[in-house]
């Protein structure tokens, strides 16, 4: 599995981000195609190449339709995402929780993206609520609902989508000092919101010598939603490397995010919790990832909400649902339920399991994967043409298997039965291997 790195050692803010990502090679086309989805306007991008203290590397804007004064260099959206007076965005001011999460939910986007860029908004609104003494729901968003910062959380989301949802790790969080301008005031660095979002997930900050903010709310929520585990780059293998330019010039360090796209040449992971494996190196190309076991035993619960709860957490994201028949204490029937799911996903899995189902309890493992590569390919059969999955190993194609769902498509268009279109596309891959 990919591996992106995010080296924050000057901060990390939502425009930072998107940046570095587009320039691990995101099309920004695309990019904006997908942000179309969320139907808002009174806004375009203006994405440019440049130089932070002769490091090259993207800027990303978000320019403001009423904002024509800051068109070129405008830089409240990450300096000041929690400045509740710094611009006026008018109707958007009032945005709260609740309204944000219906444009994300009403959106065409994913299933991926809207699940993901909700859960970094519950982020800030939790902090902003626990600050403000509000319900999250209740949470009016001010600078960070205005249109530029939804852009920035999205995309964010839309540009991991489209990098490939890697395994994302990060380099310990440091943070500037100084003061920020709050709706009441000035406020010490790092911003309120910041300190209790980077808190809720248990994540370490030290300051350093900086006299600026450098980890904004909207940073702080992306690295506490992606990020698996915060350490030193442990073998990582740098295939590409990004830079993400801020607005400001620092005094003791460039205002850029650095981004590394790799893989890792051993199978531990950065500060995981799984134990060393000492294997000689077989020369296999084979990809290998960590991920969740989650497993619980049940004797009392029915057909019908087990078959429910399969479904529930596939469409939350699970990479595998199943359920074994088991015999259990006073040889009763039973059903051992195992869900498979990414590592950072655990607890989320596990609170679902234990709301949706029976369960009194969850067994939890962390185990190792090794994954043929994957590829997709299409054959021509008489019927049309289906996509193949393929599997290869040392270069050599080991499986190609045709994708059900194209297979079923084309049997629906040309009136056949199912069967006879994945035989003969299981005929026509023979050809691949």
């Amino acid at each position: 599995m990919k591996i992106l790195y995010l080296d924050i050692f000057s901060g990390i803010a939502g425009d930072m981000f998107i940046a570095a990502l587009l320039d691990l090679g995101v099309d920004a086309a695309k990019l904006e195609r997908e942000l179309k989805k969320l139907k808002l306007d009174g806004y375009h991008l203006h994405i440019s190449r440049g130089q932070k203290s002769a490091i090259a590397g993207v800027k990303f804007d978000v320019h403001l339709a009423h904002d024509h004064e800051h068109d070129h260099g405008h830089t409240h959206h990450n300096e000041h995402e929690h400045d509740h007076h710094h611009h006026d965005h008018g109707h958007d001011e009032q945005r709260n929780f609740a309204e944000i999460k219906q444009i994300i939910a009403r959106s065409k986007l994913s299933a991926w993206v809207k699940q993901k860029s909700i859960a970094v908004f519950q982020r800030i609104a939790d902090a902003e609520g626990k600050i403000h003494g509000l319900p999250p729901n209740e949470v009016h968003f001010h600078e960070v609902g205005a249109v530029d910062s939804i852009v920035d959380i999205v995309g964010a989301a839309i540009a991991l989508e489209l990098l490939g949802k890697p395994l994302v790790f990060a380099s310990p969080v440091v943070e500037g000092t100084g003061w920020i301008d709050c709706a009441h005031g000035k406020f010490p660095v790092p911003a309120p919101a910041t300190l209790a979002i980077l808190g809720a997930r248990k994540i370490p900050i030290s300051q350093c010598d900086e006299p600026h903010e450098l980890v904004t709310p909207t940073g702080a929520a992306l690295l506490a939603e992606f990020v698996e585990s915060f350490g030193a780059m442990n073998n990582l293998v740098a295939e590409k490397i990004g830079f993400g330019l801020g607005t400001r010039e620092n005094v003791t360090r460039p205002n850029v995010l650095r981004a590394v796209l790799g893989m890792q040449s051993k199978v531990q992971s950065p500060k995981s919790k799984a134990p060393s494996v000492s294997q000689p190196s077989t020369g296999l190309d084979w990809e290998t990832d960590l991920i969740a076991v989650l497993e619980t035993n049940l004797d009392d619960c029915p057909g019908e909400i087990l078959g429910a709860f399969v479904e529930t957490a596939l469409d939350a994201g699970a990479l595998d649902v199943f359920h074994t028949l088991i015999q259990m204490k006073k040889s009763r029937p039973g059903a051992l339920l195992t869900v498979l799911c990414a590592e950072t996903e655990a607890d989320k899995f596990s609170e679902l399991i234990l709301r949706e189902t029976t369960s009194f309890g969850v067994r939890r493992t962390i185990a190792e994967r090794r994954k043929l590569r994957r590829e997709f390919s299409v054959v021509k059969t008489a019927f049309g043409k289906v996509t193949v999955k393929i599997g290869k190993l040392g270069g050599k194609v080991v499986q190609a298997t045709p994708e059900f769902e194209s297979a079923k498509r084309l049997a629906a268009k040309k009136n056949v039965p199912v069967k006879l279109i994945y035989a003969a596309a299981v005929q026509a891959a023979k050809s691949l291997k």
